[in-house]
């Protein structure tokens, strides 16, 4: 019992993990592998830990104590499926130039489109071409995390709202923008002039 209490107060230390990890931890506590399969079910029964998908896992109790930090949650997004960037509406939320209410993480990836609903929130993974899975950096905070320019996000946004932006005006492409509430006009107007370049070279 006292091993099973020392292997999760190691893993609550841990932003997440995966089955790897606990193994590891596990067998430097002197612990058999059958034993760790059995304590990684108990701490999932009795919801100790969380599963972002199969294999990984972060700690309710870690969780809880950063769930508020939004450099979090985006690390999380950048964990779960990789590559990606956050992108879209969170981005534009993030960079204040959004006030839609979010219910999903948004990333953008070169892989296939999927989506995870878990404990700890729902993550949408958009697939995207190669060429044009640029434009992101890497975000400071808490936890760093990858996110696209406020101009790549907002080119993503549109990008997956209308086919690929195929045949659209750039006076349409403002008339969406003035639609969906985005504020543009708060945008950098260096990024103004990187998203229209975006726009015209689809």
């Amino acid at each position: 019992m006292k091993s099973k209490i020392n292997l999760l107060e190691q893993l609550k230390t841990l932003p997440h993990f995966n089955k790897i990890t606990i193994h590891q931890l596990g067998e430097q506590l002197g612990l058999k592998d059958s034993t760790i399969d059995t304590y990684i079910s108990r701490f999932l029964k009795y919801k100790e830990i969380l599963q972002l998908k199969n294999g990984l896992y972060i700690t309710t109790d870690f969780f809880e104590k950063n769930r508020s930090d939004v450099s979090y949650i985006f690390y999380l997004a950048n964990i779960i499926r990789t590559p990606s960037y956050i992108s879209s509406w969170a981005a534009l939320q993030y960079y204040n130039l959004a006030t839609e209410a979010i219910y999903s993480v948004t990333s953008v990836t070169p892989q296939v489109t999927r989506g995870y609903q878990t404990k700890a929130g729902n993550f949408v993974y958009q697939s995207i071409k190669k060429d044009l899975f640029t434009d992101f950096s890497l975000g400071k905070g808490k936890f760093d995390f990858y996110i696209a320019s406020p101009a790549k996000a907002l080119f993503d946004l549109l990008y997956f709202r209308t086919r690929q932006l195929k045949g659209i005006s750039i006076e349409n492409v403002k008339k969406m923008i003035e639609e969906l509430r985005i504020d543009f006009d708060e945008m950098d107007k260096a990024e103004q002039e990187k998203f229209y370049a975006m726009i015209k070279n689809i």
